[in-house]
């Protein structure tokens, strides 16, 4: 039963990613919103999305949705670049709710960029994603665009195992170095935690880009435009939900300094 919520302004904003990848995005939300409670879903069970069928994706994302709406969220940001390139049209054609999606920032890299290269490092949901393929394509005329799949990364991070990673990391950004790349988009939420080790592997003229900022700002934007904003004074409350393991969530908040009122395991 969808739980009703008297002042529709109050309601939290819902966040649902295919793990703990999104706590990037929903800290960028916090402190772009603070007077803003939040929900935030981490499917830690059924990661990566970005090695599932569009359909599975979509499958996924319609249930995380559902359980955010049961919640009560008057907004849902998907803060997964899979989901949002392969679901996020689905959702919004079903729902009568706003939504915020996230795809890899091409576009900013292609207009800052000075040596006509960028790379692109996602998953392979999201390089094969058609969203994906038509944003890029407006941009392979000009410049030229180096993919690299980042395969077994979100396994990693969703163990908490960051330093394994490095072999990895070097594998996928050499051939991007090599090329002569100046920007390099981190084309899934799961990548930003892997920014201290990815500086350690580039020259320091290689700017790294990320979604989570345009996507705060676009959540404030869209609330703003909905009529949805919460005005109150007092801090937001913020719950975190995963269906996996609770202590890797616990740690991963810890790491990046993000309150927590409410941290508990839940099935969905």
């Amino acid at each position: 039963m969808k739980k009703e919520i008297e002042n529709i302004n109050e309601a939290p904003i819902g966040i649902f990613d295919s793990g703990l990848g999104g706590l990037s995005i929903c800290k960028e939300i916090i402190s772009t919103l603070p007077h803003e409670s939040i929900v935030y879903l981490a499917d830690s069970a059924n990661t990566p999305y970005g090695e599932k069928s569009k359909q599975e994706i979509i499958d996924l994302s319609i249930k995380n949705t559902d359980l955010l709406l049961e919640i009560g969220c008057k907004a849902i940001v998907v803060a997964c670049n899979t989901a949002t390139t392969n679901a996020i049209e689905v959702l919004r054609d079903k729902y009568n709710v706003p939504f915020v999606g996230i795809e890899p920032a091409t576009k900013p890299a292609a207009l800052q960029t000075k040596s006509g290269k960028i790379g692109v490092l996602a998953t392979k949901g999201t390089l094969n994603s058609d969203l994906f393929l038509s944003t890029s394509n407006q941009f392979r005329d000009e410049l030229e665009i180096i993919e690299a799949e980042g395969e077994n990364l979100v396994r990693l991070i969703e163990k908490g195992q960051l330093a394994a990673t490095k072999p990895l990391l070097e594998k996928y950004l050499m051939p991007m170095i090599d090329q002569g790349v100046d920007n390099i988009v981190l084309g899934c939420t799961h990548y930003p935690f892997l920014i201290p080790i990815i500086k350690e592997i580039i020259p320091n003229d290689i700017t790294i880009i990320d979604s989570g900022e345009a996507v705060a700002k676009q959540t404030q934007n869209v609330l703003e435009q909905e009529g949805l904003l919460n005005h109150r004074a007092k801090s937001g409350v913020n719950t975190f939900y995963t269906n996996n393991n609770l202590h890797v969530l616990q740690d991963f908040l810890n790491r990046i300094e993000l309150t927590a009122n409410n941290i508990a395991f839940r099935e969905f």
